[in-house]
């Protein structure tokens, strides 16, 4: 396990990320061209990372409803990525209520709650520009969510966010660059990209710094909470309303995605790197590891 980060370590980053704040945020109304019109044609999200790519369903649909399928998926992941987005503000600005706002650290965290708003923002213009539904998680997840926006703290809390941020993230790496995407969806996911680099790092060094003051009773529970809220996420970014875009219901192409070996190979391929990490660090592990595997993730 990495050794515990001192606060001065922790103000060193803090000025570092505020400096780069200061040089690269970016304002989502003058980097995206709203007005330009969809492109013919153009893909939501590469078609081989659509949940039923490769299924028998997926050779029933013709060209069009194949486009279609990507978009509404693509809406789903920026509608729960807003969801959580607005979760993650709420628990970031008690976060910051709790700290000495005079210190970089503080003022940072403040910081990344002003880029989750435009963030939102820009998704929620996305998903309109689309013309899809709203895609967020409804019903009980929903609930949740609102508890965990009012509860959720400490290591699980950034190991959480982490998840979340860094599974779209590298969707929209590929996305950024893939000409076969809509513009303005490959301009969404550029501006994303670039802010959220800070946001990720800001966590990490944060479980750096808070997982070797754990005790070993409270890391099986930070454990227990990471994979439990994870999990729940990813499973939420394709919502099973999508399929009807395309006359497929939502029960069985649900079906067919979660036996889809190369969804589960996209999902794997989305939670790599973050997995990687949080194994280093000592986040996931122990017998809360089930929760994980069960899920198909690892």
């Amino acid at each position: 396990m990495t050794r515990a980060l001192a606060p001065t370590d922790r103000e060193h980053t803090a000025a570092r990320l505020l400096a780069s704040s200061a040089r690269h945020t970016l304002d989502p109304s003058l980097e995206v061209d709203w007005d330009a019109p969809l492109v013919p044609g153009g893909w939501g999200m590469p078609p081989e990372r659509t949940s039923l790519y490769g299924t028998e369903l997926w050779d029933t649909l013709d060209e069009q409803q194949r486009i279609t399928l990507s978009e509404h998926e693509v809406a789903s992941m920026l509608s729960v990525g807003l969801w959580f987005e607005v979760i993650l503000m709420q628990m970031l600005t008690r976060y910051a209520y709790d700290l000495d706002l005079r210190e970089g650290h503080a003022q940072y965290a403040l910081t990344e709650v002003g880029d989750e708003t435009r963030h939102s923002v820009m998704f929620a213009r996305a998903v309109s520009k689309l013309g899809t539904p709203d895609y967020r998680p409804h019903g009980l997840l929903h609930r949740f969510g609102g508890l965990y926006g009012h509860i959720g703290a400490g290591p699980s809390m950034f190991a959480s966010v982490l998840v979340a941020e860094e599974t779209t993230d590298r969707l929209q790496r590929e996305s950024m660059h893939d000409e076969r995407i809509q513009p303005v969806l490959r301009a969404v996911s550029r501006v994303h990209v670039v802010e959220e680099a800070r946001h990720v790092r800001f966590a990490r060094e944060e479980l750096v710094r808070l997982v070797p003051t754990l005790s070993r009773a409270a890391l099986e529970r930070e454990r227990w909470l990471t994979a439990l809220v994870s999990t729940e996420v990813v499973n939420a970014l394709v919502q099973a309303r999508v399929y009807r875009s395309v006359g497929i219901s939502g029960r069985v192409g649900r079906a067919a995605a979660l036996a889809n070996p190369h969804h589960l190979a996209t999902k794997r391929f989305m939670l790599e790197k973050v997995l990687d990490f949080l194994r280093g660090v000592g986040m996931v592990g122990g017998p809360s590891e089930l929760v994980w595997r069960r899920a198909g993730l690892i």
